[in-house]
């Protein structure tokens, strides 16, 4: 995360308003207690200094919804034994290593009443040991901790919501220790979540610990036909849902892409360090997509700078699905140090073309990275021909193109007015980086 000298200098000289450049520093401490690297940062954005990246991790809520009844489902019931092993595989099996490091409880860890101080208690079956309990565990393993709530007076899935208990919900989430806070919108009033949603934010910087806070805010007015207010939610939250929640199938992820895409124009300007826009989660590994599909979701998830927040049963997810989730180049596009949003750019030929502008700057020029996805689930790989110029890009000197799945592919530089060729599975993708060259 730390700005190469002159990259500053360099973006400030670029032409176009819309790089916006983060100055910030990173402080690497050790925790002498579980001897894992803290990141603390210097930032001008949100005032808990978090998510000056796309935050990467896990959450629970598309694999292993509200599943509360453990004797019918010991292994996937939502309990303090599932996150204790979902924080060992994150930690064990290259999650961790790879970026991935929020644990994230959705909806169903409460009970039906708070406590006779007011306050939040989880099931007491199901996590008998507490939650600072189960956050200590997390934290051990060098993991961050987080957890869900809903602004209204109920849950989702019906449990108690923070309505009326926002200071000394915010104040009992930082005794526990976490890291991440997701708040719904169920069982709430549109017109009043600007100001709950924007106080709760407030009582959370109260606390004095730095806490992520994810805001289901926009979605709720986005579905019914009303436009959400996206730089006021830059100023208060850092990454916010705009739009349905994802189902497990490839409909469900192109039609939130497709929303996306038709709609970028509102809110890409409002994404950045601090403060990002939130397609849901990630669908790879589970049942609902093939591996061509999910490399699809990554890649354009990737342009997006999206949160990358997997979703999935880490004791059986296949080697494929993992390598995808754990592909370094992809994931380096994501999390990129400029935190500019890419975009749709055009159909061709039934092909989506996405882009995203990233580092490193040659010279001024900034690289790209450019999707190529196939609407088409039929037939065999689509043949698409196209010049760099065609895409935007207008470095004389040409570009070193790489398949950021495919690593041997391509691999030469190509001239603005050569067309490259690309073929593209049925509902896959390919996924290239293209770095300006000199002369």
């Amino acid at each position: 995360m730390v700005l190469r000298a002159g990259l500053y200098q360099q973006l400030l000289q670029l032409s176009t308003p819309s790089y916006r450049i983060l100055q910030h520093r990173i402080v690497r401490a050790s925790n002498k207690r579980t001897n894992c690297l803290t990141l603390v940062y210097n930032v001008q954005a949100l005032d808990n200094g978090v998510a000056l990246r796309p935050p990467m991790g896990w959450m629970s809520w598309q694999r292993f919804r509200c599943i509360i009844d453990c004797n019918l489902y010991p292994d996937d019931c939502i309990s303090d034994s599932l996150f204790r092993q979902m924080a060992d595989r994150m930690s064990e099996d290259g999650y961790l290593e790879a970026g991935y490091e929020y644990l994230i409880i959705d909806d169903c860890w409460l009970t039906m009443e708070r406590d006779e101080e007011g306050k939040l208690q989880p099931d007491p079956i199901r996590f008998p040991y507490g939650m600072k309990n189960l956050s200590d565990y997390v934290h051990s393993k060098c993991l961050k901790f987080g957890m869900y709530e809903d602004i209204g007076v109920k849950t989702c899935a019906g449990y108690p919501g923070i309505k009326g208990h926002l200071e000394i919900d915010a104040n009992t989430f930082a005794e526990w220790d976490i890291d991440f806070i997701k708040i719904d919108g169920c069982y709430a009033q549109p017109d009043e979540f600007k100001q709950d949603f924007t106080d709760f934010g407030i009582y959370l910087n109260q606390t004095g610990r730095p806490i992520m806070y994810l805001c289901n805010w926009p979605l709720y007015l986005e579905l019914q036909g009303n436009l959400a207010d996206y730089p006021y939610l830059a100023k208060v939250c850092n990454l916010w849902r705009n739009y349905a929640d994802i189902q497990d199938s490839y409909s469900s992820m192109t039609t939130i892409a497709d929303w996306f895409a038709q709609n970028q124009d509102r809110f890409i300007t409002s994404a950045g360090p601090g403060h990002w826009n939130d397609p849901d989660m990630l669908l790879i590994g589970n049942f609902g997509l093939s591996i061509e599909q999910a490399k699809s979701q990554m890649a354009l998830w990737a342009v997006m700078a999206a949160p990358l927040l997997m979703s999935v049963d880490f004791r059986t997810i296949d080697q494929q699905s993992k390598d995808i989730l754990l592909n370094k180049n992809v994931i380096a596009i994501d999390q990129d140090e400029l935190g500019l949003q890419g975009r749709f750019l055009k159909e061709k030929d039934s092909i989506d073309i996405w882009i995203r502008q990233v580092t490193p700057v040659v010279n001024g020029e900034l690289t790209y990275a450019v999707a190529f996805q196939s609407r088409r689930e039929d037939g065999f790989p689509l043949a698409l021909r196209v010049t760099l110029r065609e895409l935007g890009l207008n470095n004389s000197f040409g570009y070193f193109v790489t398949d950021l799945f495919e690593p041997t592919n391509f691999k030469r530089v190509v001239n603005i007015t050569e067309e490259i060729l690309v073929r593209v599975k049925p509902s896959g993708v390919v996924f290239l980086k293209l770095v300006p060259q000199t002369n």
